[in-house]
C-alpha cells in the first residue's frame, strides 16, 4: 500500500457553527519518531474514536494518528442527528441477503445510540445532547411509507415509534410541507465536533494517544503493521482503518469499492422565540425522500438545515444558494432570516448503501461506508472492531461477509452513474411516490 510522499500541510476547522462554538480542546502536535503501540487507528473521527476507547478501556495501549484535527471529517461537520439502524433498513437487508444476515443485522440497530448516550453519560461530555427525532413526509405516498416504518422496527423491538398527522404533527414541526410525521423519542441530537472532541479526552483519559496532523503516507504490511507519516512511525500488533471519505488513495482496494459525496449544511442566527414556534418539540427532523433534508436547532435556537448531494465531493462555491431554497420551502416565514454559517463536508457512499467491514491481513481492520447514515452506525462499528482484535469476531463477521461492490465502470464512471441513479429517484420524491 503506497502513497505520494508530498509535502502535506494540516487544514484547520470547516467554517462550520461547530468549529465557531466548539469546547476548548488541546493543541496535539504531530507524530515526530518511532513509536510502538499495541493498535494504531487511523483517523480521529467516530469510527476511528470508538474503537480507540473501546479498546484502551480493554487495557490495549492505542495511537491513534489524524492528518487534520480530532473531528476534522464528518465527523465535526454532521447533521448531529441520532438515528437507528443502516441506510438500508432491515427489511431490505432481509430481501437482498436472507432472514439469517437481517437476523445479525437486525440486532444491533439500536445500540449504536446506547453507545453514544454512554460515552456521553460516563465521560460528562458536554455537547448538547437532546432526546427526540422525527421522520416526516410530504404526500400519502411517503405517510405511507412512515407506517410501514413503524411497523418494521416494531417487529424489531423497537415499539415507541409514534405515528401522527395533521394538527398533532404541527405540533412537533410546524411546517404547512408534512402531511404526515413518525416521532422516536429514543432519537435526539448534539453538537457533533463536541462529542467528538469529548470522546477523544475520554480516550486520553484511559491513556490513549493523538497525534493530529500526522497524515499516514505508506503501510507495511509485516507481521506488526508499520505505519508512516512524514516525520515518524508507528509499529503495532493491530491497525484500524477509519479514514471513511479522507482516507483517499492511500489503500486502493478500498477507494476501488466506495464514493466520496458531498452534503451541505447551513446555519442561522439565532430565532430567538422563533425557533420555538418552527419546531415546538425541539426534536430533529429528517424527511423520508430518497435525496433527503435534515435540520434541528442548536442549544441556542440557531437553525440547523443540511441537505444536497454532490457526487464526487466537489466543494459547492455557494452552499447558501443550494441549501437556503429547502429552508424555505419548509419555513418560508424565514426569508429575511440571516444564514451566519454554510459549510460542506464528506461522507462515504458504498453501492449497496451498507457499510464496508473488513480485513486487509490478519491484523489489519477496517470499516467504511456508512453511506450518510453514519453517526450510530460509526460507534457500533468501533465497538465491533473493538471485539474483532479482542477475538470475539462474530458480529464484525456478520458485516464483513457482506459483499462489497464496485461501483460499475471503476472509479471513471461511478459518479455520473450515481448521479443519474439520483437523479431518477428525485424525479420519484417531487411526484411523492
Amino acid at each position: 500500500m503506497q502513497h505520494s510522499t508530498t509535502a502535506y500541510r494540516a487544514q484547520p476547522h470547516a467554517p462550520s457553527y461547530y468549529a465557531a462554538s466548539a469546547n476548548p480542546a488541546p493543541e496535539r502536535p504531530p507524530l515526530q519518531g518511532a513509536v510502538s503501540a499495541d493498535v494504531c487507528v487511523i483517523g480521529a473521527g467516530y469510527t476511528g474514536l470508538s474503537a480507540a476507547l473501546h479498546l484502551a478501556e480493554a487495557g490495549f495501549k492505542v495511537v491513534v494518528l489524524e492528518a487534520n484535527k480530532v473531528g476534522w471529517g464528518a465527523s465535526g461537520r454532521n447533521g448531529g442527528q441520532i438515528v437507528h439502524s443502516y441506510s438500508r433498513d432491515v427489511d431490505v437487508i432481509e430481501a437482498k441477503y436472507g432472514l439469517d444476515t437481517a437476523r445479525a443485522l437486525g440486532s444491533m440497530i439500536f445500540e449504536g445510540a446506547d453507545i453514544l448516550r454512554s460515552r456521553v453519560r460516563d465521560y460528562g461530555i458536554q455537547c448538547d445532547l437532546k432526546n427526540g427525532g422525527v421522520y416526516a413526509a410530504m404526500s400519502g405516498k411517503k405517510a405511507e411509507q412512515l407506517q410501514h416504518h413503524q411497523e418494521l422496527w416494531q417487529r424489531w423491538g423497537h415499539p415507541g415509534l409514534q405515528y401522527m398527522e395533521g394538527e398533532a404533527a404541527r405540533r412537533i414541526v410546524n411546517s404547512e410541507r408534512y402531511s404526515a410525521v413518525l416521532v422516536d423519542p429514543t432519537g435526539g441530537h448534539f453538537h457533533p465536533l463536541n462529542l467528538a472532541l469529548g470522546e477523544a479526552a475520554a480516550l486520553e483519559s484511559r491513556g490513549g494517544v493523538i497525534y493530529e496532523s500526522s497524515q499516514v503516507t505508506r503501510i507495511e504490511q509485516l507481521a506488526s503493521p508499520i505505519v508512516h507519516t512524514e516525520q515518524g512511525q508507528v509499529t503495532a500488533k493491530f491497525l484500524v482503518v477509519a479514514g471513511n471519505a479522507y482516507l483517499g488513495n492511500l489503500i486502493p482496494a478500498l477507494a476501488a469499492k466506495s464514493m466520496p459525496c458531498g452534503t451541505q449544511v447551513i446555519a442561522t442566527e439565532p430565532l430567538g422565540a422563533l425557533a420555538d414556534e418552527l419546531i415546538p418539540s425541539d426534536y430533529c427532523v429528517e424527511d423520508n425522500n430518497f435525496l433527503l433534508d435534515y435540520f434541528r436547532l442548536s442549544a441556542d435556537k440557531c437553525l440547523i438545515y443540511g441537505g444536497g448531494v454532490i457526487y464526487g465531493a466537489r466543494d459547492p462555491a455557494h452552499v447558501e444558494r443550494i441549501v437556503r431554497p429547502k429552508l424555505l420551502k419548509t419555513f418560508p416565514q424565514l426569508k429575511n432570516v440571516k444564514i451566519d454559517y454554510g459549510w460542506t463536508g464528506n461522507f462515504l457512499l458504498t453501492l449497496s448503501r451498507l457499510p464496508q467491514f473488513g480485513r486487509l491481513n490478519h491484523n489489519i481492520y477496517y470499516s467504511q461506508g456508512c453511506s450518510g447514515h453514519g453517526i450510530t452506525m460509526t460507534h457500533l462499528a468501533g465497538r465491533l472492531l473493538s471485539e474483532a482484535i479482542r477475538g470475539q469476531a462474530d458480529r464484525f463477521d456478520a458485516f464483513a461477509k457482506l459483499p462489497h461492490l464496485p461501483f460499475p465502470g471503476g472509479r471513471l464512471f461511478r459518479v455520473p452513474a450515481t448521479a443519474l441513479g439520483a437523479w431518477y429517484y428525485q424525479m420519484r420524491d417531487s411526484l411523492g411516490i
